[in-house]
């Protein structure tokens, strides 16, 4: 009995050392944030520059989960439910099958909201969902997850990892 017991322990750390290794910490080029990207699987493959005001990652294929994150200046006082509702209003209604989801509190490094959705891409069922996270009273980070509805839905923990992970540098 000790030696399975050993052996269970032994592998539930492995298991944990694997997990850590998998991570990966990214800072943005401009120094203002970071995230951890909780699988090999998410890449980087466009950062920031004056013609593109948001980062952009990839789980596998686009299809399978794509990330941008982009800085938002707003008014002091809006919170971001304000700037999701707004969003909502002004963009991701006019999405082709357009499904408004609910808003959520969420709470990371840094607070906010997140916003869910369904839309139809080429025929294909999608999702979104956005992280809007509060940096200070005029600053909010909008981490705009998309995918497959079922791909992204079996990888709703990483884009909670995610977003739980992005912090101020």
């Amino acid at each position: 009995m000790k030696h399975l017991t050993a052996l269970l322990v032994s592998i539930l750390l492995g298991a944990s050392v694997m997990t850590v290794l998998a991570q990966e910490t990214h800072i943005s080029d401009q120094g203002e944030y970071s995230i951890e990207l909780p699988s090999s699987l998410w890449r980087s493959i466009a950062e920031p520059d004056p013609a593109r005001e948001r980062a952009e990652f990839v789980y596998g294929d686009r299809m399978d989960g794509y990330l941008q994150i982009r800085k938002e200046i707003v008014d002091a006082g809006t919170s971001p439910a304000d700037v999701a509702q707004r969003d909502q209003d002004q963009k991701l209604r006019y999405i082709p099958g357009f499904v408004g989801g609910k808003q959520e509190p969420f709470s990371g490094r840094l607070n906010g909201v997140t916003a869910s959705y369904e839309f139809t891409k080429a025929g294909k069922p999608m999702m979104g969902r956005i992280y809007y996270l509060q940096a200070d009273n005029r600053t909010i980070y909008a981490l705009r997850f998309t995918g497959l509805r079922d791909k992204l839905a079996r990888i709703r923990n990483q884009t909670d990892s995610i977003a739980r992970s992005f912090k101020l540098k």
